[in-house]
């Protein structure tokens, strides 16, 4: 039996309508999945976990099909043992761990790992910050005084171990988050700490402790210096210039700079996009590091960089015109 002639007319619109969506999902292509990445930073309290901050925000807005989070860590060493565990992908490093961690030397002795470098965006002087009534006038005062080296699993707590050690200070180590020394500092339980700068400037806790107590800045004496500069290669000594605001006068000290490096997996495309959203944004970056305002990243990377880049970052550095010393070209799989 024949339908009637209105239903037919359904029939074959539905039918119609149908395959209009099937063609429009087929034209379409499979969905691309979100790639999710988290991104290893430091303690929240440090002004540099603003900036891990700003950069999972650029991700976030210009790097097609990915979302990144942002994860509070232990900075450097922390960092690098997550990579290694998958637990985050790329993060911030100093280029002094790295170095070893790449070369298989120091702390991480016979167990090389590669970490491709993505970009590098500030030196890191070593601030050596004590209470002005600790009695502590120069580096060697330091010697059995109560002083934090760092934030557990940081490169400036292995780096500042390693620098006292060859100039033959030696503290009683006090460990903590950096929100638990600055406490310390202010309730008169602890001597000093150790603290990486905002560029050349003390960082935000440093600033904050400056506020409830007389601060000292210490600094290298000339023999100090020549004992960095002969025997812990991996390190540079900067001068450091007066700061007439805080009323800190000049001084030296050791530094190694910050930068951003990945588990060996990210994917040449991602890494590549990730690079270039950073390298184009004229904001975000230097709205979380005012020191960052101006500053050409692609040359803070070329000058302080010293391990191979991803893959995906050089190719960002090549085709904008860069050229890529032997020590950054990335490694053959």
């Amino acid at each position: 039996m024949c339908l009637p002639q209105k239903e037919t007319t359904l029939t074959i619109q539905l039918s119609t309508s149908a395959l209009g969506i099937a063609l429009a999902i087929a034209l379409a292509g499979p969905a691309v999945a979100e790639e999710k990445l988290l991104i290893g930073s430091t303690s929240a309290s440090s002004s540099q976990y603003g900036y891990f901050v700003a950069v999972g925000q650029i991700v976030n807005a210009k790097v097609p099909d990915v979302t990144s989070t942002v994860v509070e860590t232990g900075a450097t060493l922390d960092n690098l043992r997550r990579m290694e565990r998958n637990q985050v992908d790329f993060g911030l490093i100093t280029t002094n761990v790295l170095h070893h961690a790449v070369n298989g030397t120091a702390e991480f002795d016979g167990k090389a790992k590669q970490y491709p470098l993505l970009w590098v965006y500030s030196p890191a002087p070593q601030n050596v910050v004590v209470r002005q009534d600790s009695g502590i006038t120069d580096m060697a005062g330091m010697t059995g005084k109560r002083i934090n080296p760092g934030i557990r699993g940081s490169a400036t707590e292995s780096t500042t171990e390693q620098v006292l050690a060859a100039i033959g200070v030696e503290p009683e180590y006090v460990r903590g988050s950096t929100t638990d020394v600055v406490d310390l500092i202010k309730d008169n339980r602890l001597s000093g700490y150790v603290k990486s700068g905002a560029g050349m400037r003390p960082d935000a806790s440093t600033l904050d402790i400056a506020t409830f107590t007389p601060i000292s800045i210490l600094g290298l004496t000339a023999d100090q210096r020549k004992i960095i500069e002969t025997e812990l290669t991996d390190l540079s000594v900067v001068d450091i210039p007066e700061n007439p605001d805080n009323g800190i006068p000049a001084y030296s000290t050791w530094s190694f700079a910050l930068g951003v490096a990945s588990r060996p997996e990210l994917s040449e495309e991602t890494a590549y996009q990730i690079v270039k959203a950073v390298m184009e944004d004229k904001t975000a970056q230097s709205g979380a590091l005012a020191e960052l305002k101006g500053v050409n990243l692609a040359d803070v990377t070329l000058k302080y960089g010293t391990t191979p880049l991803h893959p995906g970052a050089a190719r960002w550095f090549t085709e904008n015109g860069y050229e890529i010393p032997d020590a950054l070209k990335p490694v053959a799989p």
